[in-house]
């Protein structure tokens, strides 16, 4: 089951939608869980995530692990497959919560009042085609497969 988890082919445009969705996904992660960046850091992404939007804590605490070391784990192609998946879902529960409502187009000229979705909508396109396909090249997913098998 690991190596079925760790199996991919080295394409670089797999690669490519790998690191670049892994810097973006972990630049708002590192954002919620250190404070870079301009964030809140942990304890104020927790306090909004539980008290403005009314997550449950142990979701909120996910959704910050998801994005700060799914991005890590998307940049170092490691687990690939999972940090795919917690990006995905924090996608989807993003466009379902605050999203959605705003329509599809991000809010490019400020007139609407909040951001719209499209942005999650390529992401999830991403994501997919990692969860699909796996790491591509140069990733410690291929190194580790390459022992296992």
């Amino acid at each position: 089951m690991l190596a079925q988890l760790l199996e991919t082919d080295p394409n670089w445009v797999l690669t490519i939608l790998r690191v670049v969705l892994g810097i973006v996904i972990f630049a708002h992660g590192a954002q919620k869980m250190l404070g870079w960046f301009g964030g809140y850091g942990f304890s104020g992404t927790m306090g909004f995530f539980t008290k403005n939007m009314g997550i449950p804590a142990p979701f909120a605490f996910l959704a910050i692990c998801a994005e700060f070391f799914g991005g890590l784990g998307l940049i170092l192609g490691l687990l690939t497959r999972i940090a795919a998946f917690g990006v995905g879902v924090n996608m989807l529960v993003a466009i379902f919560m605050v999203h959605r409502q705003h329509g599809l187009f991000a809010n490019w000229t400020g007139q609407q009042k909040g951001e719209g979705y499209e942005y999650h909508l390529l992401a999830l396109a991403i994501v997919v085609a990692i969860i699909t396909q796996g790491a591509g090249a140069f990733s410690f997913d291929q190194v580790i497969y390459r022992l296992l098998v």
